[in-house]
């Protein structure tokens, strides 16, 4: 096989939204994305950086999606998008993949915004999809809390 035909590129995840007006002014007003693309179909492209999201009103997928992105600091970014009113599920927290916050759009769907992992760090609580904390014990192995 060539190589070059094989070859994969950027992901766009497609994020299902009750209302894609509403959605927009959260992603554009709240989280600082431009819109790139709307058609009257019901679907559009955001973007912010490197960051392209598309918005699907009532198809493609269930809400409550999550998406990873990497980011240059999550801290920084968190106090921005708290500053601008965005729902903040999860503060900043260190884990061993990197220091991660988790942002909720108004439809459910879940940022998770990660910097590189600080240094020293203790493991931080993990909110699942629940609302449920998890912790790691000291063998490592992760635990509800309750």
């Amino acid at each position: 096989m060539d190589p070059t035909t094989a070859t994969l590129h950027s992901a766009v995840p497609i994020l299902r939204v009750a209302n894609l007006a509403a959605s927009l002014d959260y992603y554009t007003g709240v989280l600082g994305f431009a819109i790139d693309w709307r058609d009257d179909t019901g679907i559009a492209s955001v973007s912010r950086d490197r960051c392209t999201l598309m918005l699907c009103q009532g198809d493609q997928g269930h809400a409550g999606a999550w998406v990873w992105v990497g980011v240059a600091d999550a801290a920084a970014l968190h106090d921005d998008l708290q500053a601008r009113g965005a729902i903040v599920r999860h503060p900043p927290t260190d884990y061993p993949w990197g220091l991660e916050l988790q942002v909720a759009d108004p439809d459910g769907n879940v940022l998770r915004l990660a910097s590189a992992p600080r240094v020293g760090m203790t493991t931080g609580e993990w909110l699942d999809m629940h609302g449920v904390r998890w912790a790691q014990d000291s063998f490592g192995s992760w635990q509800r809390v309750d």
